[in-house]
């Protein structure tokens, strides 16, 4: 998602100034047992003196390092088509860097992942307004969404898979939101790797809902550069175009003969520079695609995404109706990342699923409005490989 995302930067960064506090305890293993129960360490603290602690899992061939800050993933390491690992997510060493300047590398989303039109929506006829943090529009919650809040963090196994719980609480009228949303993610590192998340949440009051994980993808590892070579295919259709602020226009376009087009695996290259206004308006993909399965209860394969030169794969699957492509537009070589790798334009790319952007202001959209005595859920699955 695009980083006017600059603009959400400064609220962060104002009172949440953080103090890292030294390196691995004597007692963690770098990645965490493989197979064993997560391991936690202290990985800083908030300017306000909050603990924050980072979590090592590791299973089925997968390494994984959890944040309870905003519930991020740090590093994401899978191995090669040689077994060689790399870490395939963008991410920081100091929790200061999250705090200070994060593009949301990683983190959990919510209330309402991606866009809402002037931070403006009408739910049973009371008009609200919630926080603005992009341009004239609110994104990703507003200027301080759940990727900036502390989680509650507990580790699990079971039988094989080991994981991670996390609860946060956003209290009504937060960012300007309805009702008391009381919010459940698990974290799950099955025994063959996959790394499965399920989002479920209530209500006292209604409410709109649109959670998501915003990990920055180079299969290539976090220093491999451009990932306009990685090869991708989406199971859509249809996308829907957005206009200059990149609010979709509630259309429902077909992707047939344009550069939307990934029914059929191509490199995220080979249509970016081409002259359409949707791209122009996104410098590059920056848009939400209209899942041919729509919602499912079960999560079904929606996405593939590859890597030629490592042979690493990434197959996602989800309940959910839509899927946001990223393609890194703007990261603009001013944010050094956890491998010392300045980041720059293309470096890194968000598959997003989720609910359509804007869509409690888009009646014709599938509906975000979660009622009390109702539960949302929402399941994505993402299985690694190489070949």
């Amino acid at each position: 998602m695009k980083t006017s995302r600059r603009t959400v930067m400064a609220a962060a960064a104002a009172g949440l100034a953080a103090t890292t506090i030294g390196t691995t305890t004597a007692h963690a293993h770098p990645h965490g047992s493989e197979g064993g129960k997560p391991e936690r360490e202290l990985f800083g603290k908030l300017a306000d003196g909050t603990k924050v602690y980072r979590w090592s899992l590791a299973n089925g061939g997968t390494r994984l390092k959890v944040l309870s800050y905003g519930g991020i993933v740090q590093t994401l390491e899978i191995p090669d088509r040689h077994g060689r690992y790399k870490n395939v997510s963008l991410g920081f060493d100091t929790l200061e860097e999250y705090v200070a300047s994060s593009p949301y590398f990683g983190a959990l989303i919510g209330r309402y992942g991606n866009r809402i039109a002037r931070g403006k929506f009408t739910l049973d006829g009371k008009a609200y307004q919630v926080s603005v943090n992009d341009g004239e529009n609110s994104l990703h919650g507003g200027s301080k969404g759940f990727d900036k809040r502390v989680w509650d963090v507990e580790s699990f196994t079971s039988g094989s898979d080991i994981g991670l719980v996390l609860h946060y609480t956003s209290v009504d009228g937060e960012m300007g939101y309805p009702g008391t949303l009381r919010v459940k993610v698990t974290y799950t590192l099955t025994r063959r790797g996959d790394w499965r998340v399920d989002y479920a949440a209530t209500t006292d009051k209604a409410t709109v809902v649109n959670l998501t994980s915003h990990v920055y993808w180079n299969l290539a590892g976090e220093d491999g550069g451009s990932v306009y070579d990685h090869e991708l295919s989406i199971g859509a259709s249809r996308y829907t175009p957005v206009d200059s602020g990149l609010i979709p226009t509630g259309e429902l376009a077909k992707v047939a003969c344009t550069p939307f087009d990934y029914r059929r695996s191509k490199t995220v290259g080979e249509d970016i520079r081409a002259a359409h206004q949707q791209l122009l308006y996104g410098q590059g993909y920056d848009h939400n695609w209209v899942l041919d399965k729509g919602s499912t209860n079960a999560p079904q394969q929606i996405a593939t995404l590859r890597d030629p030169a490592s042979g690493r794969v990434l197959d996602i699957s989800t309940t959910e109706p839509g899927l946001q492509f990223y393609s890194g537009n703007f990261l603009d070589g001013t944010l050094v990342g956890s491998g010392g790798t300045i980041h720059r334009q293309g470096d890194a790319l968000c598959l997003e699923t989720q609910h359509f952007p804007d869509s409690p202001n888009q009646p014709s959209f599938p509906s975000t409005v979660l009622r009390p005595g109702d539960t949302y859920r929402s399941t994505t699955v993402h299985r690694f490989s190489a070949r």
